[in-house]
This record gives structure tokens, sequence and C-alpha cells, in this order.
């Protein structure tokens, strides 16, 4: 299908973005890779009259260390982060899930801000960015502002985003020097959203889990933190009867809707799966 007529707008600051995004109101959108509006243009889910395209705005892009944090520009490409060698060192799970996002085509122009930015369920980054425990610098109108990833999403396709604003940064908590990192995902065919995803951040200490933290994608309406999950495997050494735990606990906050994925139960199930294998590889991981 053809989007609708729209006018395409391509400013060079952030302050001009926000600028048209104020002045415009809910006829514009920004748009970063497009790989998420783009799609809903053409079936007419989406119809705004304003693009405002972000790929002139300097200070979008890069990665850089800040102390303790890793921060990621709002239009930095997934085969960036596949790229980066800061990314490969500190933050690995990054390049596991980037690296099952769509195929390398989207890649090469998908954006972490998009991923992240839009709300979408069946995205992979969001629930992953709150299980590293991010957050995301928001600018607008009014300033700018800091918002916790886990605080961020609020329903399918809506967030904590007001008007005017723009998210322009991904800041992230280094993990721990030795932590164990897994992202699964299982889906039908390569380029599809997950039928059901788990990311799991941990450390161990003689053989018992000594932090963890678990997150869900495609399994609710927003990207879940599976915390009792989380919390049934600190202290133990992930023997057969914990995981099966823990994943029960994960499969109790699971809302998944039935689609041609499949039924509600059949992704709760495989849900519960992917939790499991995520324990068991990020711990093998973990030194």
């Amino acid at each position: 299908m053809i989007p609708g007529a729209f006018n395409y707008h391509r400013p060079a600051s952030v302050t001009d973005a926000v600028k048209l995004l104020s002045t415009l109101g809910e006829d514009a959108r920004p748009l970063a890779g497009g790989h998420s509006l783009v799609p809903m243009m053409k079936l007419r889910l989406a119809t705004p009259s304003h693009l405002i395209d972000l790929q002139d705005v300097a200070g979008l892009k890069g990665i850089r260390r800040e102390g303790d944090k890793v921060v990621i520009g709002a239009m930095t490409t997934q085969h960036e982060l596949l790229a980066s060698e800061e990314i490969r060192t500190t933050l690995p799970i990054l390049q596991e899930a980037a690296a099952v996002i769509a195929d390398p085509q989207v890649r090469y122009r998908g954006t972490i801000g998009g991923n992240v930015a839009n709300g979408d369920p069946g995205n992979d980054m969001p629930a992953l960015m709150m299980t590293l425990g991010a957050a995301y610098r928001l600018e607008g109108p009014n300033g700018a502002r800091e918002i916790a990833a886990s605080e961020f999403y609020q329903g399918a396709y809506f967030t904590a985003l007001e008007p005017g604003e723009i998210l322009t940064a991904v800041s992230i908590p280094a993990p721990a020097a030795g932590h164990g990192y897994a992202y699964e995902k299982l889906k039908r065919k390569v380029g599809d959203y997950a039928t059901a995803g788990a990311a799991v951040v941990l450390t161990m200490a003689a053989g018992k889990v000594g932090a963890c933290a678990i997150g869900l994608t495609n399994l609710h309406e927003t990207p879940l933190l599976a915390t009792d999950a989380a919390n049934a495997v600190i202290g133990t050494s992930l023997d057969p009867a914990t995981l099966e735990k823990a994943a029960s606990a994960a499969q109790a906050i699971m809302s998944p809707a039935s689609d041609a994925r499949g039924p509600v139960e059949y992704r709760k199930h495989v849900g519960g799966i992917m939790v499991m294998r995520a324990l068991q590889r990020a711990a093998s991981r973990a030194s």
C-alpha cells in the first residue's frame, strides 16, 4: 500500500526538531530509521501530516563512555551497535539482541532510538533496556529530562513522551565485570517479531546466582520486568526445579495476544522456555 500525503521536514538540530513537533502538534511524527513508522503509514495505521526526519540532527549519533555508564545516541543504528568495540566489551548483550533484529538491510538503517521510543511491544530493545536498568534522555519544549526505561512504557504504542519531546539518548549502567548475559528469541522466520523473547543479566559467586534481572519481549502490551522470576533464582545454583519455578513466575505476568504467532497458552509456554534457556546460557557465561 501507499502512505497518505504528508509534508517532509529535515531539521538540523534538536532545537529545530522540537520546535517543529511543538508547532505542528499531533499531526507530526519524528522519523528515525523508519522501519516501525513507515510500514504503519503504508497500512494507514498511522497517518501523520508531517514527518520530521532526524537524519541531519547533530549529536544524535555515537557511542561513548561517561564514567560508569555507556551513552548511546538515539540515531545510532543497530549495525553501529554490532560494530562497536565499546559495546562488545561492556554490553555484549546489546550485540546479541541487535543481531536477531530483522535482517542486515533493516539493521543498517534501524536505530536504537526508533526501536525503544515508539512503544511497539514486539520490538526487541525495550525489554533489554529495562533489564539493564537503562534511562532515556528526552528533550522537548520545556527542556531535557531523564526517565527510567522501566517507567517509560505505558501501553501498546503509548509511552511517557510528552507532546513535542524527542528521545535523544539512551544511558546504560555498565554491568559488573564477569556478568553473564543472554537474549533468547523465538520467531517464525528471519525478520519476524518474537513469538516470545527473554533477556537475562546476572552475576554468579561460588556457583550461585548473586544478582539477576529478567526482561520479557512481546509477551504483554508492554515490555516486562520479571522481578519475581529473577528473585526466585538468587542464591540458587539454577537447578532444574529453580528454573521451572522461575519460568512459572515469569509466565504469571505474561499476557500475550493470540495472533498468527500462536494462541495465548502456546506463547506463554514458549515464553517460559525462553526464560529458562536465557538463565542457563547467562550462567554459563558468568565468571
